[in-house]
């Protein structure tokens, strides 16, 4: 938790929109997934240990639902494992810090208009199960 909290907080000050734990079109799950002020998508896959990387072979799959591919972790784990065709962020839990870049790798529009449609569907309906769950308003005026 600590690592996405970082990561979040890094990309809330690059001004991406960020989901948690959203649903793909392949059955896939992404840790995280950001929209930029420009339209791009980035998928962030959160790894906290060796093992976690090294039994979790499916980040390849997630390439079809983003522009941009990157991994986190902290910095009990070594960065070197981290395939460099992915970026990568290392994160402390109060901050983090873009150690690579990833490369582009542009979305179909037709890919890209179903990721938006499904990221705004999840962020709307979150949003009113948290006005729901609270009983305040989270509209900005």
């Amino acid at each position: 938790m600590l690592v996405r909290k970082g990561v979040q907080l890094l990309l809330h000050e690059m001004r991406h929109a960020v989901l948690p734990e959203l649903p793909l079109a392949s059955g896939r799950r992404a840790d995280l997934i950001t929209l930029s002020e420009k339209g791009e998508i980035w998928i962030i896959e959160i790894k906290t240990s060796i093992e976690d990387f090294r039994v979790d072979r499916k980040w390849p799959e997630y390439r079809q639902h983003c522009d941009r591919l990157f991994f986190a972790t902290h910095k009990d784990v070594p960065l070197d494992i981290f395939p460099e065709e992915c970026g990568l962020f290392l994160s402390d839990g109060y901050g983090a810090h873009m150690i690579r870049e990833a490369p582009e790798h542009r979305l179909p529009p037709a890919t890209r208009k179903s990721v938006t449609l499904n990221f705004s569907r999840a962020a709307a309906q979150r949003l009113l199960l948290a006005e729901w769950a609270t009983g305040k308003s989270f509209a900005s005026e």
